[in-house]
């Protein structure tokens, strides 16, 4: 052990735990496995908290302490709009998961989320599997997502595509009078298995899809399945198409790309798409642009964990109550239309509605 003063650089942690309303920030970190992790807890105001764990190579640890305190405030969100008895919280690993992932680092990032003892329930998210789900599980219940194999709801990814696909044909009402996606020219920018599975429900609607991703061999596995034409990154905003469904990272919709956008509707599974989420929802409603909130189409995958978690699971009923995601993106668009704001803040107000009334007979976690 190096006896010595660490120099630690000042980023103002619980200023952003204070601006977002956070409950608990955990830093996790193993020399044997190499595993640096962070799980953010938000809210336990309906239950314990419950999100999936990414891996991703962040640029720098700032920028992974950000992306899980939106990630998980996001769940709050999303949780509550989708009517589950569950909190908000994500865990981001910061690593290369193509050449870092591996049994022993799930097993040891496992042991920190049974060390929260409940507070806080993992899943899988972006570059992660049912696999990783069943290692984490050797070292800890608190989790879902496993493998049907073992009792688990298996791979969300159908589900949540599901939701935004329903969340789209909902948004097409609105726009165009009626909810066919027929002949639609859609662009799905990312081509992971939340985005592959959107593009099998849009091609059976017989839609014109695009699709856009940085790696080929996700690219090459999407085209063998579907026809499909590839989108070039550098053009994808600015391409003449009906609808937008960003399926990757966050923050997609910004200063930068807006502009550009030439589209009726966005709808996609990527969570947080807003950058800066009040300013971009206007620029979109201000350019004429239907907004499905991310965090209410894409909740099909936590409402499919969340009955896992429960202990009985049906995938029928499962996705019987994801399919209420078009009457929700209904509601939302007609709430914002009569209160003359964005589908974004309506969308957050229905789910702060139902946290403050819950709250009035429970308390946090």
């Amino acid at each position: 052990m190096i006896d010595t003063q660490p120099q630690v650089k000042q980023t103002e942690i619980f200023s952003a735990m204070s601006e977002l309303e956070h409950e608990q920030l955990v830093f996790c970190r193993d020399e044997a496995t190499g595993l640096k992790a962070i799980i953010a807890v938000h809210n336990t105001m309906l239950g314990p908290a419950m999100g999936g764990t990414r891996m991703w190579n962040y640029q720098s640890e700032e920028e992974a302490i950000k992306d899980a305190l939106r990630l998980s405030r996001g769940m709050t969100f999303k949780n509550a709009i989708a009517g589950l008895n569950i909190g908000g919280g994500k865990a981001v690993i910061i690593g290369d998961a193509r050449t870092q992932k591996n049994e022993a680092l799930m097993r040891r990032f496992g042991k920190f989320v049974h060390s929260l003892n409940g507070k806080y329930w993992t899943a899988e998210d972006v570059n992660m599997s049912s696999r990783d789900m069943e290692y984490v599980r050797m070292e800890t219940p608190f989790v879902t997502g496993i493998p049907e194999s073992m009792g688990g709801a298996g791979d969300p990814s159908p589900v949540t595509a599901y939701g935004v696909y329903m969340g789209m044909k909902a948004s097409a009402k609105k726009v165009y009078g009626n909810d066919s996606l027929h002949g639609k020219r859609i662009v799905v920018q990312g081509a992971g298995h939340v985005g592959t599975y959107l593009i099998e429900y849009l091609i059976k609607e017989n839609a014109d899809v695009f699709v856009s991703d940085i790696f080929e061999d996700k690219l090459q596995n999407v085209t063998d399945q579907f026809d499909v034409k590839v989108a070039d990154p550098k053009d994808l905003y600015a391409m003449d198409m009906d609808i937008y469904a960003p399926c990757a990272l966050g923050a997609t919709l910004n200063d930068e790309t807006i502009p550009e956008l030439k589209c009726a509707i966005v709808a996609g599974a990527a969570n947080n798409q807003l950058d800066i989420e009040d300013k971009h929802a206007e620029m979109l409603r201000d350019r004429g642009i239907l907004y499905a909130p991310d965090f209410l189409i894409n909740s099909g995958g936590i409402t499919n964990v969340y009955s896992e978690q429960q202990g009985n699971y049906n995938r029928d009923r499962v996705y019987q109550q994801t399919e209420r995601i078009y009457e929700v993106c209904t509601e939302v668009i007609n709430y914002a239309e009569k209160n003359e704001t964005t589908t974004h803040r309506a969308a957050l107000q229905l789910a702060l509605n139902r946290i403050n009334d819950v709250g009035k007979v429970k308390l946090g976690y």
